[in-house]
């Protein structure tokens, strides 16, 4: 793993399988699936999220993944859940950002990640903090790029084993200029190092066919390396909103008329109608980047199983929900 800093004494984990490598795996589903999870709050949300993981676990994820925070307490957070669900056992992919980091701190997270074997890591620039879409501005001492991140796991003796992925944008990303600059961007991280990308949630299949294929004709080498689609079904009108509002984009016009029909003036009352649709939108989606050939689908849970549960019952890959099938219900 990477070098330990002087002194330090802490017994070091073997690292995880990598998850590119899972991506070639034999599967029992159509398909290899996975989910992100967020670090717990409180207590409930800490309940929510081991609940989740057991489920996970006992359905086959083929890796978990768990998002990151610039700062100190969400820094620990991050790394105490990754550490638990990576003895579980899951194959747990870490994000990181260059929010708010130096690079010596960098440097230092890496050492953390590598003395407990996690060594699937997610390399991301991040969002600037406390306005996501405001510009961004590097921290003092710290990196500008994610393909810079990439370029320090390479640099640190002994990280050779850290399996590195990158964040891709179906539509681009909202900073960039148009989609060829976007292209550019991405198969930089993607030459660095990096061995497949996971896109941001994508309401339109046809976008994430085109970015798969804008990649491939650009670079037919590292352009042609897995892009694993993020997916999010949809259980509440106002927090689809908000992801999308986040991530500088939108819902498809279409997509928004059925959730305002289904929500009819009143989403809170009819929440299961709003859900409804978010399924069923899902499950289409899925069937077709399956019959697409995806590598992998990758879930954006918000530490909720049901949902994903769902779907995947949908797809033929999981049993029903409810507790009328007793032990087959995700817990």
């Amino acid at each position: 793993m990477c070098q330990e800093s002087p002194g330090a004494t802490t017994h070091r984990r073997s690292h995880q399988i990598a998850v590119s490598d899972t991506l070639t795996f034999t599967t029992p589903g159509r398909v290899p699936f996975s989910v992100e999870f967020m670090p717990p709050r409180d207590d409930a949300a800490e309940t929510r999220l081991w609940n989740a993981a057991e489920a996970f676990h006992d359905l086959g994820a083929s890796f978990v993944s768990v998002t990151y925070g610039a700062g100190g307490s969400s820094r620990r957070r991050t790394l105490r859940v990754a550490r638990q669900l990576a003895r579980k056992p899951l194959t747990t992919l870490v994000h990181l950002t260059l929010v708010d980091h130096t690079r010596d701190e960098l440097r230092a997270i890496l050492r953390d990640f590598a003395d407990e074997g996690l060594t699937n890591l997610l390399a991301l620039r991040g969002d600037p903090p406390g306005d996501p879409l405001g510009d961004w501005v590097p921290t003092d001492g710290g990196l500008n790029y994610a393909s810079e991140l990439i370029d320090l796991v390479r640099s640190e003796p002994g990280c050779e084993d850290f399996d590195i992925g990158v964040a891709s944008f179906p539509e681009g990303h909202h900073r960039a200029r148009d989609l060829e600059e976007d292209t550019r961007h991405t198969l930089a991280k993607l030459r660095a190092g990096a061995r497949y990308s996971i896109t941001q949630m994508f309401f339109d299949v046809d976008h994430y066919l085109r970015l798969r294929d804008r990649l491939a004709a650009a670079d037919p080498e590292h352009g042609a390396k897995p892009v694993i689609p993020g997916l999010m079904p949809i259980t509440s009108l106002r927090s689809v909103r908000r992801q999308m509002e986040l991530a500088g984009a939108a819902l498809p016009a279409e997509l928004e008329r059925r959730l305002l029909r289904a929500a009819a003036g009143d989403e809170e009352a009819n929440r299961p109608a709003v859900r409804e649709v978010g399924i069923e939108l899902t499950t289409t989606m899925a069937e077709r980047l399956i019959a697409e050939g995806v590598p992998d689908l990758h879930f954006m849970t918000m530490n909720h199983p049901r949902a994903t549960q769902e779907v995947l019952h949908n797809l033929g890959m999981a049993p029903a929900w409810g507790p009328q099938w007793g032990q087959d219900a995700v817990r």
